[in-house]
């Protein structure tokens, strides 16, 4: 049986002989590297050099991509965003918003801005003010008219923003308008107050985003009333421009501290900014139970200055005087250059100890007062319609006598404004109250820099995002 085998070829012979050769090499070689210590060395070497190459790879690299996964997860719509927000924001030539910082002195011809732009535009904060223990302060020195400033930072880090413009249902314009426009209030050549609004519109006409909707999707926050923006050659001229009057920025949607109440149909109010911007939810209920605990010894209270004019000047002379012959009211009168009326602490001091406080309009129909008053419990006292109720639908209840007391500036119940509070029934006060206390959070600008997990509450920013989405949907269906 073993003759009749077949036996290998010679070609097979010799490649096996070829085989075992290498083998022997093989296992020699093998042998030699082993008893060689330099090899042994740098075989160790090889070998943790390969491991750490792998534990960048598998581990800090998924780190670095975990890290930007939740960054782009709080940039395009979990968290806090509803999914009915998607909000594109313009990264626009630095001359339209930061650029106009760089010369802050000259922001506005009546005061330097330096202070008030620091902090995303909060100002310096504050120190004397209560903001409980072991959180970080909310309380800033905020200028009244800086919310565009303020707008731009939380929707820089808001849960709502998204960088594709083709998932946005808005396009947000962080033009610094209102600091532009009271920088050239002085300027008595009307072309060169307009330049820059005519150079932002010039802009926006060459993005194919403005022109898939012409606009109608986009929207601007101005810090200053609507006034400052409403130049025409027939009317007065203090120093506007005519940056609302421009075709193309009557498309978009325009968010100001003051609207035009008869030609601001895409004008939309949004609240002054007051002193308090928290970064959490418990610093918002900690001092909105501060608010409710408050002693109110006084029944109403007016802080303001005359006014010259005929109108102005009535409705304010009458408010100082009866506020000065009663013995329930506490005045702080805001002439001569008064230390106090420039203090938050000593102003929200007045209004935390008062039930009503008395807002007479200002230099035009809204105050920032008013947002004070609301966010230190006070119920406002209101002698024109248009210092909130055709303002800021958006942000108060549709029943203004649940949270405010109307008296027309030309009506006999503005003569005995003492009568006419003290009528109103206990319970109703504490019930005009609770809510006032309730609306604080909304028509509060929060903290820039707040964490979205942080945050708990919608503030006023939160409230324009979801509201100019819905008129977005609206206009453009």
């Amino acid at each position: 049986m073993l003759l009749s085998k077949k036996q290998p070829s010679a070609a097979a012979a010799i490649k096996w002989i070829e085989k075992a050769k290498y083998q022997k090499h093989k296992e020699s070689y093998f042998t030699f590297f082993l008893s060689n210590p330099q090899f042994r060395y740098a075989a160790f070497l090889f070998l943790f050099l390969s491991l750490w190459f792998l534990l960048q790879v598998c581990w800090f690299t998924p780190t670095r991509t975990a890290h930007l996964a939740t960054q782009t997860t709080s940039k395009s719509s979990p968290g806090k965003c509803n999914g009915d927000v998607s909000v594109y924001v313009y990264d626009l030539p630095a001359e339209f918003n930061l650029g106009l910082l760089h010369d802050c002195s000259h922001l506005n011809v009546y005061t330097n801005m330096c202070p008030h732009v620091a902090n995303n535009g909060l100002g310096q904060p504050l120190d004397n003010m209560d903001h409980g223990s072991g959180e970080s302060n909310p309380w800033f020195a905020t200028h009244q008219f800086i919310a565009e400033m303020i707008f731009h930072a939380r929707v820089e880090n808001h849960p709502c923003r998204t960088w594709d413009p083709a998932r946005a249902n808005l396009f947000y314009v962080p033009f610094y308008g209102g600091l532009h426009v009271s920088s050239k209030f002085r300027e008595q050549n009307h072309t060169i107050r307009d330049a820059l609004a005519v150079r932002l519109v010039d802009y926006l006409q060459e993005q194919p985003t403005w022109r898939k909707n012409n606009g109608k999707d986009h929207f601007i926050a101005l810090g200053r009333t609507s006034w400052d923006f409403m130049r025409t050659d027939s009317g007065p001229d203090f120093g506007a421009n005519s940056l609302l009057n421009l075709p193309s920025v009557k498309n978009m949607s325009v968010l100001t501290v003051e609207r035009n109440p008869w030609k601001g149909s895409n004008q939309h109010g949004i609240p002054y900014p007051s002193y308090f911007h928290p970064s959490t939810k418990d610093q918002m209920m900690t001092w909105q139970r501060m608010v409710r605990r408050s002693s109110r010894p006084y029944l109403f209270s007016f802080i303001g200055a005359p006014r010259k004019g005929v109108g102005k000047a009535a409705i304010r002379d009458e408010m100082i005087k009866q506020c000065m012959e009663s013995t329930q009211c506490k005045l702080l009168k805001c002439d001569n250059g008064n230390p106090k009326c420039y203090n938050p602490r000593e102003i929200l001091k007045v209004m935390r100890e008062s039930q009503f406080c008395l807002q007479a309009p200002g230099d035009s129909f809204t105050r920032r007062s008013t947002f004070d008053a609301i966010l230190s419990g006070c119920i406002p006292v209101l002698f024109s319609r248009h210092t909130a109720y055709t303002q800021y639908a958006w942000f108060l209840p549709e029943e203004a006598s649940e949270y405010s007391v109307y008296m027309d500036e030309q009506g006999d119940e503005s003569k005995r404004i003492e009568e006419v509070l003290m009528k109103i029934p206990k319970e109703d006060v504490e019930r005009m109250r609770a809510t006032v206390i309730d609306m604080i959070p909304r028509l509060t600008y929060a903290h820039p820099n707040a964490s979205n997990s942080d945050l708990g509450f919608e503030d006023a920013v939160d409230i324009a995002l979801e509201a100019l989405a819905r008129h977005a949907r609206n206009i453009i269906q």
